[in-house]
């Protein structure tokens, strides 16, 4: 993972009402794989667009959301404030998804 500057973690569209967990970190347990999924569908369900779990090369856990440029019905501030939702509830899951990418990617 040499020369990387950035790897998605998960991500979900509510345009193709999918959702995206990459297989490099299937070794994560069930548990937090099914948290992470439930958190990115239930944004993109409530909010609408797309959101991004991302690590940033020196192993912060990054949050992004877009929407696609049609798209009047996405809720741009309540994006933002579910973002901040997510990482105040998700905390100390967040911090444990971090010091794991640092000790076995970094």
């Amino acid at each position: 993972m040499e020369g990387y500057d950035e790897i998605t973690l998960c991500a979900a569209s509510a345009y193709e009402q999918k959702y995206y967990f990459n297989p490099e970190f299937a070794t994560l347990p069930e548990a937090v794989q099914q948290e992470l999924q439930i958190a990115c569908v239930l944004f993109t369900q409530e909010v609408g667009g797309i959101l991004t779990f991302v690590y940033l090369e020196d192993g912060t856990l990054e949050l992004r959301t877009r929407q696609w440029e049609d798209d009047f019905s996405y809720d741009e501030i309540g994006s933002v404030l579910k973002i901040k939702e997510l990482q105040r509830e998700k905390a100390e899951l967040f911090e444990s998804l971090e010091l794991f990418f640092r000790t076995f990617y970094i």
